[in-house]
C-alpha cells in the first residue's frame, strides 16, 4: 500500500500531479499551493486535445519535475466537491503505476478537500497480483509514495489526515482482494481464516477486537436454517463469523451484518454461465462490514460494533436446498423456499435476528449490506446503491455519512402493497414474491426479521460492489470496496 505524507515545501519528487478543468471553452489548471508557469502549458493540452473532464489523464514533460500529469476535474469552480478531488486524485495515482513517488497539488481549500485527495490517492494506488504466475513479473507496482501538497493543514492535522486515509486504504484493499479471491481459495472457512489474521494484525483483544465462529455442525444445532440451507448443497461448509469491537467507552452501539455468499451458482435455479463468473463477489457485503469494523477499531472510535458475516456456497448437488423446500430461520420462523437463487435474503434473515438477540437492548441501530438483488441494477445501474429502511432519521443519518464519504446511495421505498406477495401457503413467508419491484420486495422481507423498534437499514449493493467495466476514478476493476467508508464515517458521526 502507498505511503502518504502532507508536505508544503519544495518538490522532491520527479513528478508533479495538478487538475484540469474547463471553463467556457477554455482549459484550467488547477495546482492548489503549487505555482506553476501555465502559458506554455495550456498551449500543448490544448494541442493535445486536453479537455479537463472527469478521468482524464494528460503527461507532458515538467521543467523543475520530470514529469507533470494532469487530472481532470471538469467545470472549474472555485471549490471544488471533496468526491471530485477524490476521483481525480484516484484516477492520477492508478495512472501512475510503475512509479516510486509523486506529489499531488490538487486545488483543496479546506482540511476535508485535502483529505479527500489523500484518500482518493492511496485507494486508486492498488492491484492485484496474488494469482498471476508468469505474467506477474511484467505487473506494474502501485505508486508507492505519495505527498500531498497543501498549505491547508499544520503538521498535526497533516499526521491526522494521513493516519486515517492510509486505515481507509487498508482496509478498502483488504475487502477488494478478498472480492477478488477466487471461490477456489475464497471458502466459508478461508474467509474466517483470513480475517482472523486481519484481526490479529489490527491488535486483537489488546485493541478491543475478538472473533467467534459457529460451524456447520454448530449452525445446525442452533437453527441456524438459513445459512445451512443455502450451504448444504456445497462440499465447502458455512460459516458464521462474528467480530466484535468493544472499546472501554463507548457512545453508540451498531450492529453490521453483510452478505457472504462465497460463490453463487444460484443452486438449482442454476444461473446462466454468461456472468456467472462475477458471483465470486457475492461475499462484497461480508468483506465490507469485517473491514469497517476493522478500520474502526484501528480508528479507535468511542462506539462498540458487532460484525456479523453469515457465510456460504450456494452450490448445486444432491444435496441442495430444493424449490418448495421450508426451513426455519434462527428464531424460528419458517420460510418457504420457492426460489434457491433468492439465497442472501435467507442466511441475513438468520445473523439478523442473532444480531438483535446479542445485542439485546443496547444496540441503537442495525445494518445489512448484500448484494442482494439483480433488481438494484435495474433500477440505479452499477454505481449507485439503495438504501431501505424502517426509520427515515437513521437514513438521513447513513445518508450524510454518504455525502462525506463520496460513496453514492439513494433511498428507495418499502411499499406495504408488496408484503402480501411474501405470503405463503404453507410456512410464515416464502423467499420472493412480486418480480417487479424485486428489490424492494426483498428489503421487505429482511424487514419481518428486524424488530419494529430498532432503527434498520439494508444497503443493496449488488451492482457497484462489482466494476465489470473500466477503471474510474480510484475504482478499480473487480471488487471496488462499497460501503466500508460510509459504514465508518457512520460511526465516526455517531460518536460525535
Amino acid at each position: 500500500m502507498a505511503k502518504l505524507e502532507i508536505t508544503s515545501g519544495v518538490i522532491d519528487d520527479e513528478i508533479l500531479v495538478v487538475g484540469l478543468a474547463t471553463k467556457k471553452k477554455s482549459l484550467v489548471i488547477e495546482s492548489g499551493s503549487v505555482t506553476i508557469d501555465t502559458a506554455a502549458l495550456l498551449g500543448a493540452l490544448a494541442d493535445l486535445g486536453a479537455t479537463g473532464a472527469a478521468d482524464e489523464i494528460i503527461k507532458v514533460p515538467g521543467t523543475s519535475t520530470r514529469l507533470i500529469v494532469f487530472t481532470g476535474l471538469g467545470t472549474a469552480s472555485k471549490k471544488y466537491s471533496h468526491e471530485v478531488l477524490r476521483r481525480a486524485a484516484g484516477a492520477a495515482a492508478r495512472s501512475l503505476a510503475g512509479n516510486k513517488s509523486a506529489t499531488f497539488a490538487l486545488p483543496a481549500s479546506n482540511k476535508a478537500g485535502v483529505a479527500a485527495v489523500a484518500e482518493g490517492s492511496a485507494l486508486g494506488a492498488y492491484s492485484f497480483t496474488e494469482f498471476r504466475g508468469s505474467t506477474k513479473a511484467d505487473q506494474k507496482l502501485p505508486l508507492q509514495n505519495i505527498a500531498i501538497h497543501s498549505s491547508e493543514v499544520n503538521k498535526k492535522e497533516g499526521g491526522q489526515i494521513v493516519a486515517r486515509a492510509m486505515i481507509l486504504a487498508k482496509y478498502t484493499h483488504l475487502v477488494r482482494d478478498l472480492i477478488n479471491t477466487p471461490p477456489s481459495h475464497l471458502t466459508p472457512a478461508s474467509f474466517c481464516d483470513a480475517l482472523k489474521k486481519a484481526v490479529t494484525s489490527a491488535g486483537g483483544t489488546g485493541a478491543h477486537l475478538k472473533v467467534s465462529i459457529l460451524d456447520e455442525k454448530q449452525l445446525k444445532a442452533n437453527g441456524y436454517g438459513g445459512i445451512v440451507g443455502v450451504g448444504q448443497g456445497s462440499a465447502n461448509p458455512p460459516r458464521l463469523l462474528h467480530i466484535s469491537y468493544k472499546p472501554t467507552k463507548s457512545k453508540k452501539h451498531f450492529a453490521y451484518v453483510g452478505k457472504g455468499i462465497t460463490f453463487d451458482t444460484g443452486g438449482l435455479a442454476l444461473k446462466p454461465a454468461a456472468g456467472m463468473e462475477a458471483m465470486k463477489s457475492d461475499m462484497s457485503g461480508a468483506a465490507a462490514v469485517c473491514g469497517a469494523i476493522l478500520a474502526i477499531a484501528e480508528l479507535k472510535l468511542p462506539i462498540a460494533i458487532d460484525a456479523w458475516a453469515p457465510l456460504a456456497e450456494n452450490m448445486v448437488s444432491d444435496t441442495a436446498t430444493r424449490p418448495s423446500d421450508i426451513i426455519s430461520i434462527y428464531g424460528g420462523k419458517t420460510v418457504e423456499v420457492l426460489n434457491p437463487d433468492a439465497e442472501g435474503r435467507l442466511v441475513l434473515a438468520d445473523a439478523l435476528q442473532r444480531a438483535q438477540e446479542a445485542g439485546k437492548k443496547t444496540l441503537d441501530g442495525i445494518v445489512d449490506v448484500a448484494t442482494l438483488t439483480g433488481a438494484q441494477v435495474v433500477a440505479l445501474g452499477t454505481r449507485t446503491s439503495a438504501v431501505m429502511t424502517n426509520n427515515e432519521d437513521f437514513r438521513s443519518e447513513l445518508l450524510a455519512a454518504t455525502e462525506l464519504s463520496g460513496e453514492a446511495f439513494w433511498p428507495m421505498p418499502l411499499p406495504e402493497e408488496l408484503r402480501a406477495s411474501l405470503d405463503s401457503p404453507v410456512a410464515d413467508i416464502a423467499n420472493i414474491g412480486d418480480r417487479m419491484g424485486g428489490m424492494l420486495v426483498a428489503g421487505l422481507f429482511l424487514k419481518e426479521f428486524i424488530d419494529n423498534d430498532l432503527p434498520w437499514l439494508h444497503l443493496d449493493i449488488a451492482g457497484p460492489a462489482y466494476n465489470e467495466s473500466q477503471p474510474h476514478g480510484y475504482t478499480p476493476v473487480g471488487g471496488t470496496g462499497i460501503a466500508l467508508r460510509s459504514l465508518v464515517v457512520l460511526a465516526e458521526e455517531s460518536c460525535r
